[in-house]
């Protein structure tokens, strides 16, 4: 979650840095709205997460799939294969063109 050293977060609805907690709700310094507990603890788990490393990660939760020599990106945590789309489109037209 962004947070200024002064510990305010970014508001979920205007983008604002002034988010501050009071009690078990969050009223934004900047449009006045109020977010719940329960939005605020979503949001620190969702910062919690870690970033993806690459730009296909798995379903599976690895953050990054490897690509074969033959286009299919596999996943080593899970075993997971993924072929990409514009592979599939082609073989797609290819088919319909026999």
């Amino acid at each position: 979650m962004e947070r200024r050293e002064s510990g305010a977060r970014v508001c979920p609805f205007c983008e604002a840095r002034g988010l501050r907690p009071r009690g078990l709700l969050a009223r934004c310094d900047s449009c006045g709205r109020v977010v719940e507990a329960d939005v605020l603890e979503t949001m620190d788990e969702i910062a919690a997460l870690p970033d993806a490393i690459g730009g296909h990660a798995c379903e599976c939760g690895h953050p990054e799939m490897r690509r074969l020599p033959d286009g299919v990106y596999h996943c080593p945590a899970c075993g997971s294969e993924v072929t990409p789309a514009a592979t599939v489109s082609g073989l797609e037209r290819g088919a319909r063109n026999d």
